[in-house]
């Protein structure tokens, strides 16, 4: 069992999740960074958290899969004997935006068994380790953040099965918050806005002319880096009496403006 702390966050192959794992590293955690098909993505991010100075090993899993989840949390324990944070960030996007009057069941369910069944029933096992890990003393405190969005409360008709997933991703936070506080496992929820990411990269010009237009009150797209460091203070501790918490890193997408 490693004395370092371990943290394994989902989709950490690229974009928001590399930018997470390069921060829980320089928190000093030891990174299990999982992909689901991308290895040579992956592989990249390991050498970035190896020259940040922590350990990192590569795991394959499909979270949609419930084999794989099991697989997934079971072989994060073998490798590093426990599990301090576990980061939901994998998620994907409709493969064709179409109206919801037009959306079909095959896209729906594809986007759902990701995005929220996926990470619910991940984190519900991954939660019935934890407490095994705390009360045998291995680990003084378990912490679970789940990666939403922007669109967990902001409606985009042209891609409904995605508002839908985060929107129900956004109140399993909750609920997974309510049941774990007793056992000092901490539940956190971290809302990216416009992010810079090979999956936004398709709609650049969109918004880049929207940012231009005022779309933010801070004029400019997220980095990935930006919820990494989100999530950095969450595993550093600096919210640990704030359970249940909602971070946006949007640029203050949500505020109310005249």
């Amino acid at each position: 069992m490693t004395n370092y702390p371990a943290a394994l966050i989902t989709g950490s192959s690229r974009g928001i999740g590399r930018g997470i794992a390069m921060e829980a590293a320089k928190a000093g955690y030891d990174v299990i960074v999982n992909y689901a098909g991308n290895r040579e993505a992956a592989e990249t991010t390991r050498r970035a958290v190896e020259k940040a100075g922590r350990r990192a090993e590569i795991l394959q899993a499909d979270i949609s899969q419930e084999a794989d989840r099991r697989r997934l949390i079971d072989a994060a324990l073998e490798m590093f004997g426990r599990l301090d944070l576990l980061v939901n960030n994998a998620g994907v996007a409709p493969k064709v935006r179409a109206d919801i009057l037009e959306m079909s069941i095959e896209s729906y369910s594809f986007v759902m068994d990701c995005n929220l069944a996926g990470p619910f029933f991940l984190t519900q096992y991954a939660a019935k380790r934890m407490i095994e890990l705390r009360r045998s003393g291995v680990m003084d405190r378990g912490r679970i953040v789940f990666v939403t969005s922007i669109s967990a409360y902001t409606a985009s008709i042209n891609r409904g099965e995605y508002c839908l997933s985060k929107a129900g991703l956004s109140m399993a936070v909750k609920l997974f918050a309510v049941r774990l506080a007793p056992e000092d496992i901490l539940v956190y929820e971290i809302q990216p806005g416009v992010i810079a990411t090979d999956m936004t990269s398709a709609v650049k010009e969109k918004y880049d002319r929207l940012i231009a237009e005022g779309l933010t009150p801070q004029p400019r797209w997220g980095a990935p880096e930006d919820v990494g460091k989100a999530v950095g203070a969450i595993a550093q501790g600096y919210f640990d009496f704030s359970t249940g918490s909602v971070i946006e890193v949007g640029g203050g997408f949500g505020l109310r403006r005249l």
